[in-house]
């Protein structure tokens, strides 16, 4: 098996890894609207994390890193719904209470 090959697929079994991690909190988050374990620096800056490898990803010449790309477009979207929820249940909820 060709080197480049062998980076491509640990590139794909790290990408699975972290979508698939990320996913069930953001499913959670999404259906019970509850984010009272959820610390709001870690999902902020988990969300800043993957843009720059977002960038990382797209910027990364002469090919694009697909596997980051795809990884970190799935895993900042999930930050960034469960920053959403966080910052709406934390500061717009307590508001009108």
């Amino acid at each position: 098996m060709e080197q480049s090959t062998i980076y491509e697929v640990f590139g794909w079994i790290a990408s699975l890894g972290m979508i698939l991690g990320y996913l069930p909190q953001a499913i959670e988050t999404i259906r019970t609207r509850n984010t009272d374990g959820i610390a709001l620096p870690t999902f902020s800056m988990m969300a800043v994390g993957g843009f720059a490898f977002i960038m990382q990803g797209l910027l990364h010449k002469p090919d694009i890193l697909w596997a980051l790309l795809i990884t970190n477009l799935v895993t900042t979207t999930c930050s960034l719904i469960v920053f959403g929820i966080k910052i709406y249940n934390d500061y717009f909820k307590k508001k009108t209470k």
